[in-house]
């Protein structure tokens, strides 16, 4: 009986030896996994600071951008506003002008028996200039 608990202490020794290697080797390929993971989280790390410093860059041009199209957008706005008074000109201007149209209009047919004396009237008195103009004439010539 003292033989078999020998036997199955050496057993278990040596099962406990095994286990050591194998957990050994097992926890030397878990530092070198561990090794290689330090190594990317630091690559990682690196990156990230790159990553960083334009992401800061290219908030700070967007911000400039943001501030340059405001700035832009007011001065548009003031052109804007001129072209609208602009027009607000011209459409008055327009008005007036069809004021005054509407107004010779209906002066011109309310006086148009007038006008048209006028004219007749115009009409023989510049003939009679001229034939007295020609007349005077004829008597210088003679």
């Amino acid at each position: 009986m003292i033989s078999l608990l020998y036997i199955a202490a050496l057993i278990i020794a040596i099962a406990f030896a095994v286990l050591v290697i194998y957990l050994a080797k097992v926890l030397k390929v878990l530092q070198r996994t561990m090794t290689h993971v330090a190594d990317t989280l630091e690559g990682l790390e690196k990156q990230m600071e790159g990553i960083t410093i334009e992401t800061t860059s290219l908030l700070n041009k967007t911000n400039k951008l943001a501030e340059d199209v405001n700035d832009k957008s007011v001065r548009l706005n003031t052109l804007v506003d001129g072209i609208k008074g602009l027009g607000d000109t011209v459409n008055e201007f327009n008005t007036s002008i069809r004021s005054v149209t509407k107004s010779i209009s209906s002066v011109t047919e309310e006086n148009k028996e007038a006008t048209a004396q006028a004219m007749k009237w115009g009409t023989v008195v510049m003939q009679l200039w001229k034939k007295r103009k020609n007349d005077q004439e004829e008597q210088i010539k003679k």
